[in-house]
C-alpha cells in the first residue's frame, strides 16, 4: 500500500461549488442558477472572448512563460516595474508558490478564520503550521494576529475583502498593522475582490510597496473580469520576492488563452464599469429584500453576501438545489445558519428570493 505524507493526510480536499449540470441531472431540472462560487453573472468582455478565440489558431505552441504583453500592460497601468509582477493559474496558485518559497517545516503562518481555505491548505501541505485567529464581528482581527506573532512566524495572510464574510479592514487599520510587523515576515494582502469595493476607507495598497519590502498584493481575473475558467491571477511585490517566487513557478503555468483574455479584459474599461454598477445595484436590492423578509446579513464589499436564514445550512442548501438554485452552505465556514450567496443578475436574484419566500 502506498502512503502519502502525514501533512497530506491532515488535509481535506477543497469542495467547489456544485456544477450546474450535476444539479440538473440529480433533480431532473432544465434550468439551474448557480450562486455559489462568486463568479461574474455577466460573463466576460466580448473583447476578451475574441482575443481568446484568436489564440486557438496556434494551440500547438507553448504559452509565453513570461506573460510579456500582459506584464507590460499591468506595469504601465499601475506604474510599477515589470519585474514586480508574477502570474499564476489563479491567485490560489500564487498562494501555493508563496508557501513553498517561504515556509519550512515547523515554520508558522497566521490568518483569520473563516477565510479563504487555500491559505491553510498551502501551508499545511508543506509541513508548516497555520495559526487561525477567529474573526471579530465577521472581520479580520488584526490585534489578534499581532498577539500570535512569534519568531517562527514567516507569513501573514489577509483577505481584504474577506471571503466568505465580505468585510474589509480599513486603510488606517492596515497601515497601523503593517508598521507593527517585523520586516522579515511576509504580509500577503489578498485583494481578489478589489475591483468591487467603493468604500472610501478601503486601502490602496500599491503605494505601500515603496516603503515596505515585506508585502505582496494578490489580484485575480476570475471575479470582476469573468475569466474564472481560464485560471489567471497575479501578485505584485518587490523584485526580490518576485524573483524567489519565480524559482518555484512552473515554466508555462499560464495558458495563452488566459493571457490573451486577461490582456483584453484589463483594456476594456466599459465592461468593468458596467459590471461594477450592476453589482452595486443588485447588492442594494438584496439588502432591501433581506430587510423586508427579516433576514440578517453581513454587509459586503464583494460580489457575494452572507445571509442568515436561521435554518441549518445543509438542509436549506439541498432544498434550494431541488428548486434549481445552487448556493454555498455556511457549514463549510462554521456559520451553520448562513448561506453565502453570489450576487447574480437582477433576474436571478428575483428568482432566488421568490423561491426563498416560498420555502421559508
Amino acid at each position: 500500500m502506498i502512503n502519502c505524507r502525514k501533512e497530506v493526510k491532515a488535509l481535506k480536499a477543497y469542495v467547489p461549488g456544485k456544477p450546474i449540470e450535476d444539479v440538473k441531472r440529480e433533480y431532473n431540472l432544465e434550468k439551474v442558477i448557480k450562486l455559489a462560487s462568486n463568479e461574474n453573472p455577466y460573463g466576460c468582455s466580448e473583447k476578451a472572448k475574441n482575443a481568446i478565440i484568436k489564440t486557438l489558431e496556434a494551440p500547438s505552441i507553448y504559452p509565453d512563460g513570461n506573460c510579456t504583453s500582459l506584464r507590460n500592460e499591468i506595469s504601465t497601468k499601475m506604474n510599477i516595474l515589470p519585474n514586480q509582477l508574477i502570474f499564476g493559474a489563479g491567485s490560489d496558485e500564487i498562494i501555493s508558490m508563496i508557501a513553498r518559497t517561504f515556509i519550512s517545516p515547523s515554520d508558522e503562518a497566521i490568518t483569520c478564520t473563516p477565510s479563504f481555505p487555500q491559505y491553510k491548505a498551502s501551508v499545511t501541505a508543506i509541513g508548516g503550521k497555520i495559526i487561525e485567529v477567529p474573526l471579530t464581528n465577521h472581520t479580520y482581527d488584526l490585534n489578534g494576529i499581532l498577539e500570535k506573532v512569534t519568531e517562527r512566524t514567516k507569513i501573514i495572510f489577509i483577505s481584504n475583502p474577506n471571503n466568505p464574510t465580505g468585510t474589509i479592514i480599513t486603510q488606517k487599520e492596515q497601515l497601523d498593522f503593517i508598521k507593527k510587523i517585523p520586516n522579515n515576515i511576509l504580509i500577503v494582502l489578498d485583494e481578489a475582490y478589489y475591483e468591487y469595493v467603493y468604500d472610501d476607507n478601503y486601502p490602496e495598497s500599491l503605494p505601500l510597496l515603496e516603503e515596505y519590502s515585506n508585502l505582496i498584493i494578490l489580484r485575480t481575473f476570475s471575479k470582476m473580469y469573468g475569466l474564472a475558467s481560464l485560471r489567471i491571477g497575479y501578485g505584485i511585490s518587490n523584485p526580490e520576492i518576485i524573483d524567489y517566487l519565480n524559482r518555484v513557478r512552473g515554466p508555462f503555468n499560464v495558458t495563452s488563452q488566459a493571457q490573451a483574455g486577461a490582456l483584453a479584459s484589463i483594456q476594456d474599461n466599459d465592461f468593468v464599469t458596467n459590471t461594477f454598477k450592476l453589482n452595486k445595484s443588485v447588492k442594494e436590492y438584496t439588502y432591501k429584500k433581506c430587510d423586508e423578509l427579516g433576514f440578517d446579513y453581513i454587509k459586503t464589499h464583494g460580489n457575494f453576501i452572507m445571509i442568515d436564514f436561521r435554518k441549518p445550512s445543509l438542509e436549506l442548501f439541498v432544498e434550494l438545489q431541488k428548486k434549481g438554485i445552487i448556493v454555498r452552505p455556511g457549514f463549510y465556514f462554521g456559520m451553520d445558519t448562513y448561506q453565502r450567496v453570489t450576487l447574480g443578475s437582477q433576474e436571478e436574484m428575483e428568482i432566488f428570493f421568490e423561491i426563498i419566500e416560498n420555502l421559508l
